[in-house]
């Protein structure tokens, strides 16, 4: 039920627009559309299309992230994620401890870490080769499209970008099978929009959204977080002078902090890939 400013009833079928809003002192509820005459039936035909964008409008948009560890024999380990306050934990597989802590949005996982990879996890008692999470940006205090500017990325079209995506990945030292595994699960995302505009963070930048310690040491981290965005033809224009041509002549093994150290089977190393896409 709802009331008129003078506190008459409102009744009836409406077809419009319902704005919510609660934001910090801010609350306010606003209706923009029409009552529908009354006494008939309404049977409302909206295309899928849209529905699927409202839907996907709904959702904030998180970051995946997937974080595996090469140990160069079996050892216990916690894995703590530290996340700054514009960065919150979505799902975690297995599920995360939350870590008791007053100032900061910390959780854990405990391990036993296999050479081969594996992962077992004590609480859900299950074995996985990857840790998943999902850190949820708040966009509150920032435009989305800021996070990726002909200044900090490049675009290319879809077609182009899966092969020069696969290029840099190896690059960085991500073997044929993680590769191949890494497609598969963003192909559909990534189909999705006719041209992309793309940039890798570093590692300090990551480092200050989610921090990542382990109880190895020593320990070597490479951290590969890919953001991305569909751009329209118009769009293109503004990254006139950052293609594809510019974003293979870019070294992305000192962007993202790469060392032959990632490659040594005798050392404790953590490999995370995560995959945010901005709208």
């Amino acid at each position: 039920m709802a009331r008129m400013e003078d506190g008459t009833t409102v009744d009836g079928v409406f077809w419009g627009k319902l704005d919510i809003v609660h934001s910090g002192d801010k609350h306010k509820m606003e209706f923009t559309g029409t009552r529908l005459p009354p006494d008939q039936e309404y049977d409302f035909m909206v295309d899928s299309r849209v529905i699927n964008k409202l839907s996907a409008a709904a959702k904030p948009p998180a970051a995946r992230c997937q974080l595996s560890i090469l140990a160069p024999e079996v050892q216990f380990c916690d894995v703590i994620l530290t996340f700054s306050p514009l960065w919150n934990l979505g799902i975690t597989w297995p599920p995360a401890e939350h870590v008791e802590d007053t100032d900061t949005n910390r959780v854990k996982f405990f391990l036993r870490v296999h050479a081969g990879g594996a992962l077992e996890h004590f609480d859900s008692e299950t074995v996985s080769t990857a840790l998943y999470y999902e850190a949820i940006p708040d966009f509150s205090q920032v435009n989305p499209h800021d996070y990726i500017r002909p200044e900090n990325g490049f675009a290319m079209s879809f077609r182009d970008f899966i092969p020069h995506l696969l290029g840099v990945l190896d690059q960085l030292g991500m073997s044929l099978h993680a590769r191949t595994n890494f497609m598969n699960s963003n192909m559909a995302t990534f189909s999705a929009h006719k041209n992309i505009a793309y940039r890798l963070l570093g590692p300090t930048r990551i480092a200050a959204a989610i921090d990542i310690t382990v109880t190895a040491d020593p320990c070597v981290f490479t951290r590969l977080f890919l953001i991305y965005r569909g751009l329209t033809e118009e769009q293109m224009d503004d990254f006139s002078s950052a293609g594809e041509k510019e974003a293979n002549a870019h070294n992305w093994r000192e962007v993202v902090g790469w060392t032959e150290d990632s490659k040594d089977p005798t050392l404790f190393r953590v490999l995370e890939v995560s995959v945010l896409e901005v709208s």
